[in-house]
Formats: structure tokens, C-alpha cells, sequence
């Protein structure tokens, strides 16, 4: 592995963040949408969001720069970290889709999509390091649970759109 140096790890923390947040600007209101539906059951309050998704945003982003300081071979670093941007992408996508748009459905679509390119990447970052693989299951198991909250309201709200 390449010397650990904590401005890269800022910088890719930062990258994973500033998608979080420019997707959050993008979402319009989410605080009055999710106030707006009918939820399933074991549904958090909405201040939760904004205190678990920043430490999710940092995780992603220290697991991406140990695998950008791996000393693996060029393509599979490039391979995993493709796959983790690929993920980031449609990550930004969702909130857009869900908050700003209300299109519930197409939101569980994308977050079975999410599902799988975080699977991928957990997969791939294993591969070349551990430590950043297992820093995504945090991650994994809230989208997991996003999916259900997700594919409750789209049910439970099918009506009102």
C-alpha cells in the first residue's frame, strides 16, 4: 500500500459528500415530501437521514482512497473504482427521483440497481483490500433498508400519486 495521507482521504471523503449534497440541493424539499406520505412500518424520523448519510458519504469515501492507494494492479483498481463511481452516480440519482419527482417506483428500480453496483463494489474493493470492502457494508445494510422504506411508500402511496 502507498503512504496513507490524510489530504487524499479529505478529498475523496470530500467527493463522496459534495455528491450527497449537491444531490440534496437537487431533491428539492425532502424534509416536506417525507413529512407528505403515508410510511411503512419501522420508518425513521427525517433527521436521521441527515445525521446517517454524512458518515455513509465518509466511509465510501475513505474505502475509495484505500483502493486508489492500493498497490494493486492498475486495471483492477480501475475496475473497482469505475464500479464504485458508477454507484456514486446513480446514488445522486435516487433523491432526485424520489424527493424531487415523487416517482416512487422508478425510485425502487433505481435502488435495486444501487443494490447491485454497491454489490459489485464491495466485491471488487475486497479483492484489493479489506478494510475499504468492509467499510461499505455500513452502507450496504442502510440501502438494504432504504429499499424496504422505499418500496413501502411506494405501495402505500400508489393511490396519491
Amino acid at each position: 500500500m502507498k503512504k496513507f495521507n490524510i489530504s487524499g482521504v479529505i478529498i475523496s471523503a470530500g467527493i463522496a459528500l459534495l455528491t450527497g449534497f449537491i444531490s440534496s440541493i437537487l431533491s428539492g424539499n425532502p424534509s416536506t415530501v417525507y413529512k407528505s406520505l403515508t410510511l411503512p412500518p419501522y420508518s425513521p424520523p427525517g433527521w436521521l437521514f441527515g445525521v446517517v448519510w454524512p458518515i455513509l458519504y465518509i466511509l465510501m469515501g475513505i474505502a475509495a482512497y484505500l483502493i486508489f492507494i492500493s498497490v494493486s494492479e492498475l486495471a483492477d483498481k480501475r475496475k473497482a473504482l469505475i464500479t464504485y463511481a458508477a454507484q456514486l452516480l446513480v446514488n445522486f440519482s435516487w433523491s432526485i427521483i424520489f424527493f424531487r419527482f415523487q416517482e416512487y417506483g422508478l425510485a425502487v428500480v433505481v435502488l435495486a440497481l444501487l443494490l447491485l453496483l454497491v454489490t459489485l463494489t464491495i466485491m471488487y474493493f475486497y479483492d484489493l483490500n479489506r478494510l475499504s470492502a468492509c467499510l461499505l457494508i455500513p452502507y450496504y445494510l442502510w440501502l438494504i433498508y432504504a429499499f424496504y422504506l422505499n418500496t413501502g411508500v411506494f405501495v402505500l402511496n400508489y393511490n396519491a400519486i
